[in-house]
């Protein structure tokens, strides 16, 4: 019989490369920003193949199903093996237009730290999410 690798959450997402190092993985996890069938997780949360990951990331959220589990971080092409990501197209959307926010307001890089007004024009831009 086959022994079941018990890999934490934080580990899991690192090693799939949703998040860039493992420490980013773990701050997510304390700050209620993962979730498993709706409730926030620990770092320490064992994964299991089946499990639907919700990864809130500001004004929009990512969506992937544990399809296996790995604690070695992989190429992402070798990635795609382990995950699933099954996020719906409207919160695609909001990634996009928050990428286009974050386009407008990088216009002039190198221009120094933004004013309270540019800061301002930014907020009414982009809005509340």
């Amino acid at each position: 019989m086959e022994e079941q690798v018990k890999i934490r959450i934080d580990k899991w997402l690192w090693a799939v490369r949703l998040f860039k190092t493992r420490s980013m993985a773990s701050e997510a996890c304390d700050k209620s920003r993962i979730k498993i069938s709706d409730v926030a997780v620990k770092a320490s949360r064992i994964v299991k193949v089946g499990d639907v990951v919700v990864v809130h990331r500001g004004p929009w959220s990512q969506i992937v199903k544990v399809l296996a589990v790995t604690e070695k971080r992989m190429s992402a092409s070798l990635a795609k093996e382990f995950c699933e990501d099954i996020t719906p197209v409207e919160e695609l959307e909001k990634y996009k237009l928050h990428q286009a926010a974050q386009a407008a307001w990088n216009i002039t890089p190198g221009a120094g730290r933004p004013t309270k007004k540019d800061r301002r024009q930014r907020d009414d831009f982009v809005g509340d999410w």
